[in-house]
């Protein structure tokens, strides 16, 4: 289903055929975001203005409702033109989606986010990944503190990769309350408060732009009625399952967008390049078909695959959700592998930094970092597959 007509005045129907342009907009300018490892405010006033970056704000919220299948074509459009845009995107796109499931954001906060956002640009980030814990989906406490003080918290800890952090309006930050008891939840912080930093630490391979920098929280005021649900640990997995397909998904379809935009340039190179001892295009040469035949069908087979469950996901099919982990790492895999084969076909042209070619490989392969990552995949597909047949 595409979201077209839904959308009130404050909230204008993301411009899903305009796409290409914002692709292109996006590309015009990577190779600079990728050498400076930084990210203008100026990219997301453009998906702003284009709808996009508040598709998923809930129709009772008079926003467009976009559901997975739509944000995935969004992000597969994104990723082909920036990805680390489209990275810092996706994550206030989940964040308006899950509120659109599943409220959870106090009413106060939760105007003040809407009206913004209906402005200007307005990003939002989970933080839950710290230097002890690693990720959460394995499991633990969060070492992120929040202490009772007066009527509200105050939130002691150190996130890391947190992604667009410098970009960031609105931080959600799990932590783990001081109680006997220790419930968790996501404490809403705006930039700038009291004793809130980020650290510019991001040096890595791929994705530079995005800026998954550190952040620091040293004693933060969070007043009480800024406090999302607190549960007591593993609560909720019912809603956990649903913003896993999502997370899982959307993130494919971004790195799939990324191999798209490798492939479209191996075909244009194919045809540019002529070597003097042949006389004829490389893409004249049934060697070259067959191996950009190849990379053609395994990423048609991971768009559909995606587009096909997200669908499933929207349409609340039983089982669809369980099954986004496998499509993730099939959709990466695909990725990844098309990506890399493009390189082995055009050699050193491949590696060098006056193509766009050895930026698509350094970003494809941060696919593998995201959640679920591969083997917790195989791990649970595979022990569901031993149950189906257990002796009895």
């Amino acid at each position: 289903m595409s979201v077209t007509t839904t959308a009130s005045p404050g909230f204008p129907a993301p411009a899903l055929d305009g796409l290409p342009a914002v692709t292109a907009a996006l590309a015009a300018c990577a190779a600079a975001h990728d050498r400076d490892a930084e990210l203008p405010l100026a990219d997301f006033e453009l998906l702003h203005g284009a709808g996009l970056l508040t598709a998923t704000v809930a129709t009772r919220h008079g926003g467009p409702g976009a559901g997975l299948a739509d944000t995935a074509r969004i992000l597969r459009a994104l990723g082909a033109g920036d990805p680390a845009v489209a990275l810092v995107t996706a994550m206030t796109l989940f964040t308006h989606a899950a509120e659109a499931r599943t409220p959870y954001w106090p009413a106060g906060p939760l105007a003040e986010l809407l009206a913004e956002s209906a402005q200007r640009p307005v990003l939002v980030n989970a933080l839950r990944v710290e230097p002890e814990l690693g990720s959460p989906v394995r499991g633990g406490l969060p070492a992120t503190t929040a202490r009772r003080r007066g009527d509200g918290w105050e939130l002691t800890g150190h996130k890391i990769y947190s992604t667009g952090a410098y970009l960031l309006d609105w931080l959600l930050v799990w932590a783990a309350t001081d109680e006997e008891r220790p419930r968790v939840g996501s404490f809403l912080v705006r930039a700038g408060s009291p004793g809130l930093t980020v650290e510019p630490v991001w040096d890595h391979l791929g994705l530079r732009a995005s800026r998954s920098d550190d952040v620091h929280l040293n004693a933060v005021p969070v007043p009480g009625d800024r406090v999302g649900p607190l549960a007591l640990p593993g609560a909720d997995g019912s809603r956990h399952s649903i913003g896993g397909a999502w997370n899982g998904l959307g993130l494919a379809a971004l790195y799939l967008g990324v191999a798209g935009a490798a492939r479209d340039w191996l075909l244009g190179f194919l045809h540019e390049r002529t070597p003097s001892a042949l006389g004829a295009p490389l893409a004249s040469l049934p060697r070259f078909q067959a191996a950009v035949g190849e990379i053609e069908v395994s990423l048609a087979g991971a768009d559909r695959l995606v587009d096909a469950l997200a669908a499933a996901v929207d349409a609340g099919e039983p089982g669809a959700a369980e099954q986004t982990g496998g499509a993730k790492l099939l959709a990466t895999r695909a990725a990844i592998d098309a990506v890399q084969q493009a390189v082995a076909l055009v050699g050193n042209h491949g590696l060098t930094r006056h193509h766009p070619l050895e930026r698509h490989l350094r970003d494809v392969l941060c696919a593998r970092v995201h959640t679920p990552q591969d083997d917790s995949v195989l791990l649970a597909a595979g022990r569901a597959a031993l149950d189906r047949v257990r002796p009895r």
